[in-house]
């Protein structure tokens, strides 16, 4: 125990120099000059830079262009505005992912603040487990309520679709999988 008390103090002694190679420090104006050779810039307006990246601050303009440029370059990859989703299509997936989502997760609020009062009124002591389950499942629900809401709708503008959208959900699946079996198979 001495030992580990003595060695203890010993690394402690900042009067000692430390066992190890302590480096040189760098003098102010080193560091400065060498900062102004790799950016070109200035003194006071030293810019460091990550990979990737300007150091030229961009004006509004040049940003404007920037983003011109890339949404030209975006649609002339993509075909033009063949992937844009009509406003009715839009409007009834929002509905549905709303619905989809939105009902469990009131049913489990709903479910959870029952199983509290029937707790609290001392009707039936309900198991801790119960209502960590309801929340599990109801809010899980919810979360595949998001993905379900848009693959049951009716891609077609004409055509309502059925309330549960099973014959969607299914028609909707296959697309999405061929699409994505020929993007593939074109990359390959």
């Amino acid at each position: 125990m001495k030992a580990l008390v003595c060695s203890f103090r010993h690394a402690l002694d900042l009067s000692k120099p430390p066992p190890w190679k302590q480096r040189s420090r760098i003098d102010n104006s080193t560091t400065t000059k060498n900062l102004r050779v790799f950016t070109g810039t200035s003194r006071g307006q030293i810019q460091l830079n990550a990979k990737g990246f300007t150091g030229s601050p961009a004006t509004a303009k040049d940003r404007e262009t920037a983003v011109k440029k890339l949404s030209d370059q975006n649609n002339s990859r993509d075909g033009g505005d063949d992937d844009e989703i009509p406003e009715a299509v839009a409007k009834r997936i929002i509905t549905r992912i709303l619905a989809f989502v939105g009902i469990p997760m009131a049913f489990g609020v709903t479910l959870v603040k029952i199983l509290e009062a029937v707790h609290e009124q001392k009707l039936w002591h309900v198991p801790i487990w119960l209502p960590f389950l309801t929340i599990f499942l109801t809010f899980g629900a919810s979360t595949m309520g998001i993905a379900y809401g848009t693959l049951s709708t009716s891609l077609d503008p004409e055509k309502e679709g059925t309330l549960f959208g099973w014959d969607e959900a299914q028609k909707n699946w296959v697309e999405m999988w061929k699409e994505e079996d020929e993007a593939n198979r074109g990359g390959d």
